[in-house]
């Protein structure tokens, strides 16, 4: 029988209702936002500097940088991470689209860590929502400067970020792109996924490389939250475009692989089938 914890803040227990609300009603209701953010406001292309021209963004970025590297062993310890799968990214010499499944703030340091054991040396970029750009405080300079780069409902702005994407990946960089949209804090399941991470790698001709985070607890006697989860990274085969087709299908095709190899180790991993609308025993 399971120790007794504290109760959740009422914030996480509405968040979780909400996860429970979204996943019945399935659909487009598997994209939408489940936390409390506040209100935002719309990214215009004077507000970024995707690929840190100025000198402001490269000094900010340096110290993002030296602020991920010095936290990484902190949280590799915290979440006690291991992987699965390391020797895929052997062949990954040059640029590369990396997915994953978006269930905490901090599970792209499990991802950053991961895709580190590629040969060579490849900088660690992330797309994150237009209003993370906008949050305050420490968390918010992080998420400006950390090599991010924010979405936005400005066309043109978006044009600016499908440069700087092309740009990125042919200089060999990596690019996490969570292709379930939002965060759904704490859900082990695999969502279903947007095409935009797939068209990335199959636009600019680079492989896509699948990851999936998979939760176990550290005490077995307690309840499997955040404080109490180990992490398991299992990294896929990466997924190479066809040069026989067109970029919507091997974005298509591209999208199905990713699916079904998520899908594969949760059901492998948690001994159960992946459903969405039936009741958890």
């Amino acid at each position: 029988m399971k120790k007794q914890v504290k109760s959740l803040a009422p914030d996480r227990l509405a968040v979780l209702d909400r996860i429970r609300e979204y996943e019945t009603r399935g659909g487009e209701w598997f994209f939408e936002n489940v936390e409390d953010d506040p209100p935002s406001r719309t990214l215009t292309p004077d507000d970024v500097d995707y690929l840190h021209k100025t000198k402001k963004y490269r000094f900010n970025g340096f110290l993002a940088r030296v602020a991920e590297r010095a936290a990484l062993p902190y949280f590799r310890h915290k979440y006690r991470m291991t992987l699965v799968g390391a020797e895929h990214l052997a062949g990954i010499t040059g640029g590369a689209v990396v997915t994953s499944n978006h269930f905490d703030r901090f599970e792209s340091l499990a991802v950053k860590y991961a895709v580190s054991r590629a040969p060579g040396r490849h900088r660690f970029h992330k797309i994150i929502r237009e209003g993370n750009y906008f949050i305050p405080g420490a968390l918010g300079w992080f998420l400006r400067y950390a090599d991010t780069l924010p979405l936005s409902s400005s066309l043109k702005t978006m044009g600016l970020l499908d440069r700087a994407v092309s740009e990125i990946l042919a200089r060999g960089d990596f690019l996490l792109v969570y292709p379930e949209q939002a965060m759904w804090w704490n859900y082990q399941k695999p969502r279903p996924y947007r095409i935009g991470a797939f068209h990335f790698a199959a636009k600019n001709g680079v492989p896509l490389v699948p990851l999936f985070v998979t939760l176990r607890e550290k005490d077995a006697s307690l309840p499997l939250l955040p404080d109490n989860a180990a992490y398991t990274i299992h990294v896929g085969e990466p997924i190479f475009p066809d040069p026989a087709l067109s970029v919507r299908e091997n974005a298509g095709a591209m999208r199905e692989k990713n699916a079904a190899f998520t899908r594969a180790v949760y059901e492998e991993t948690y001994g159960k089938p992946l459903c969405y609308l039936c009741e958890e025993k």
